[in-house]
């Protein structure tokens, strides 16, 4: 069931926004199938409720994710730098991006987390255990929703897109930011917000992620916003009992831009609070090539994005700032630059 938010949001344009809800255990299963890929065109973006996944499997990580983050910084350092995966602060990705935020990066397979708990918990077969079963339900979580998309694109191969992320060499990952709350130095100014009006401190810089699907969920704090297609950046108002779902660029690329992925970033301004997400990046293999659905390609919409693998287009996002527009560099439209070419042609 598809229903506005419950307090749409305003922005400077004065425009009202409800975020789509989408109920999976209330309609049936083509009709669901509908309001998925509703979501998906028109905002790239959407709430879940009644997903599946379990309250103590969120709990339980939840609990992992704030323990961690409480130690000294001394013994967190010693899980990171995070080169990808382990521990990272302030510091996003290899160019140079920065944020008011801390993180642990992961990836989804049991035995990578498995060597990296032994430098994040005092307990490491408990918090692989925790980790494993909230990967597992998440990503189940992801393939449900990507084979919705599949029966309602109408596509041939109605598990085509949650094939990717169950192949047993996915790419996907997970990951955990922490944003510290703001500290008030001099309460006698009463200013219960002093970095909201100019949305100065920015937790994560906007984006839109690369992989094909993403499944965050953030504990009761405000923060993130997404972009809509006019530009117009939406507060998303917490819900720490449900998910929402991110279009990436991978499934942009695969559906030949019938979807687009979500733009979006998190600002830091809680003042007493901090807040914590949880985040489940689906990805295909390394080796996985990537390219528009036959469904989705006619003489009206010719195709617009030339072959690559998933790993050609994240050694490419790798090489590019957070905020880059990076699948336009891979649009046969479009001249890439020679680096590029030279990552498609491998």
């Amino acid at each position: 069931m598809v229903v506005p938010s419950p307090s749409p949001m305003r922005t400077k344009k004065t425009k009202a926004v409800g975020i789509p809800t989408i109920d999976l255990s209330t309609y049936n299963r083509s009709k669901l199938a509908e309001l998925v890929v509703e979501a998906c065109e028109e905002y790239g973006f959407f709430k879940v409720v009644n997903h599946g996944v379990p309250k103590e499997v969120i709990a339980r990580i939840e609990e992992e994710g704030f323990d961690f983050f409480a130690k000294p910084a001394a013994e967190k350092q010693r899980a990171g730098p995070a080169s990808p995966f382990g521990y990272g602060s302030k510091n996003i990705g290899r160019n140079g991006d920065m944020g008011e935020l801390e993180y642990l990066l992961l990836q989804s397979n049991p035995l990578s987390i498995s060597e990296t708990s032994n430098a994040v918990s005092n307990d490491p077969t408990k918090f692989s255990c925790v980790v494993n079963d909230y990967t597992e339900a998440v990503k189940e979580l992801a393939c449900e929703v990507l084979d919705l998309v599949g029966e309602g694109l109408w596509v041939s191969d109605k598990s085509v897109f949650s094939g990717f992320i169950r192949d047993v060499q996915s790419d996907s990952i997970l990951r955990l930011n922490h944003y510290p709350p703001l500290v008030d130095k001099d309460p006698s100014t009463k200013l219960a917000h002093p970095c909201v009006n100019n949305n100065t401190r920015i937790g994560f810089g906007e984006h839109s992620d690369p992989q094909i699907l993403t499944i965050l969920r953030s504990n009761d704090v405000g923060g993130l916003q997404i972009s809509l297609h006019d530009g117009l950046w939406v507060p998303v108002p917490p819900d720490s009992n449900e998910f929402f779902v991110m279009v990436g660029d991978v499934l942009q690329a695969l559906t030949n831009g019938r979807f687009e992925s979500v733009r979006h970033r998190a600002l830091a301004n809680s003042v007493t609070k901090p807040r914590m997400s949880m985040v489940y990046f689906g990805a295909p293999s390394l080796n996985a090539w990537i390219s528009p659905l036959p469904e989705m390609v006619s003489p009206q919409k010719p195709n617009l994005y030339k072959p690559f693998t998933w790993g050609q287009y994240k050694k490419a996002a790798y090489t590019t700032r957070l905020g880059d527009s990076r699948l336009d560099n891979f649009k046969i439209t479009n001249n890439p630059s020679t680096c590029l070419d030279n990552l498609v042609d491998q």
